[in-house]
């Protein structure tokens, strides 16, 4: 800051004026840290993508409320830890947040209301929702400054619980709640993210997960045609679906896979030889890999199933991945496993990997 004027160097002018800074009392805020969101927000252009994606049916010399304002606002308002709709109304004459929109601090009109912000959350249909993830999916590939040769996508779902009778909110088991379970695709490698699915609570089936990786993919490799693409996720998303649909565009995938009967006598000898290095004093915890083909009676094809076996103070636990990859490398197994949350491998010592 400017001690003489107490301009903010860097931030971006509000309606042609600049930021200035000062502690002279007036109309305060206690979120002035939003501006740095915001000025990040303007140099991405998230706000104006996703408007873009949207057909306003308003009456446009009606209209005080751009859309591109109204998602700025909306999403500003969650990053700074505002969830509810209801909050529009609390912040619609905040200082901060009318400079983060555009809007000078005093003389300019207040923001949105809640009702209004209702309106916008339910104007988006299945068309412009899908437009608003492909948007995102290109930021994604905005972001880099040249064409990555190899990216590998991370895809998970979380619990996102509902406290009251939202559409496609449903009973989850597993999280023992009323939520929806949006599926989150990610940069492994960097830690972008790629795509945000919102969806019901309930576990995807194989025709979704193809669908979604065929949306998401689709469009990298429309800007990308030739960076090699590498998909990870839990045994859920390893449908027979996913994989033969990657098997035919020539997609790499390692998908997590539950274990059965079948599996843990195929391994049967991985786990005595690492019972028998425990009791060696080969370690603590002493871990074998392997790997071998198996079709479980969903798949048409046998399919490589890469196995790691450990001998600890608890027992044996055996854990499997299914994958296309035919030279898995040590430092990728171990990445996926840890990003599972397991212990980090000290070294391979059997299979082929």
């Amino acid at each position: 800051m400017d001690d003489r004027t107490g301009i903010l160097p860097g931030f971006p002018a509000v309606a042609g004026k600049p930021v200035q800074v000062a502690f002279d009392g007036g109309r305060l805020t206690s979120d002035a840290g939003i501006l740095l969101l915001a000025a990040i927000e303007q140099r991405l252009g998230i706000a104006d993508r996703l408007a873009n994606c949207i057909e306003d049916p308003r009456a446009p010399e009606r209209v005080r409320h751009g859309l591109s304002e109204m998602i700025r606002y909306r999403a500003l308002l969650i990053a700074a830890g505002y969830p509810d709709g209801t909050d529009c109304d609390a912040l619609r004459s905040d200082p901060a947040f009318k400079m983060a929109v555009g809007r000078l601090p005093e003389s300019g009109a207040d923001l949105c209301s809640q009702p209004t912000i209702s309106r916008l959350e339910n104007l988006p249909g299945p068309v412009a929702l899908k437009r608003m993830m492909a948007a995102m999916v290109e930021l994604f590939c905005d972001s880099f400054e040249q064409v990555p040769r190899r990216i590998v996508l991370d895809i998970d779902d979380t619990e996102d619980r509902v406290h009251g009778e939202q559409q496609l909110a449903l009973f989850n088991a597993y999280y023992d709640s009323r939520c929806f379970q949006p599926i989150h695709i990610y940069e492994a490698t960097t830690g972008k993210p790629v795509a945000i699915i919102l969806r019901p609570g309930k576990t995807p089936d194989g025709a979704e997960v193809t669908l979604v990786l065929r949306h998401v993919i689709g469009r990298i490799r429309a800007r990308w045609p030739a960076v090699e693409i590498l998909v990870r996720g839990d045994s859920h998303y390893g449908r027979p679906e996913a994989m033969a649909w990657c098997e035919r565009k020539r997609i790499g995938y390692i998908f997590g896979l539950a274990g059965n009967t079948v599996l843990l006598h195929r391994v049967s000898d991985l786990a005595e030889d690492a019972a028998m290095g425990r009791i060696s004093g080969e370690g603590d915890k002493v871990r074998r890999y392997g790997d071998f083909l198996y079709a479980a009676k969903s798949w048409k094809v046998e399919r490589r199933i890469v196995a790691r076996v450990e001998a600890g103070p608890q027992g044996a636990d055996s854990r499997f991945i299914v994958t296309n990859l035919r030279g898995l490398p040590k430092a990728l197994y171990e990445k996926v496993y840890c990003a599972r949350g397991q212990a980090e491998n000290p070294g391979l010592r059997r299979g082929r990997l």
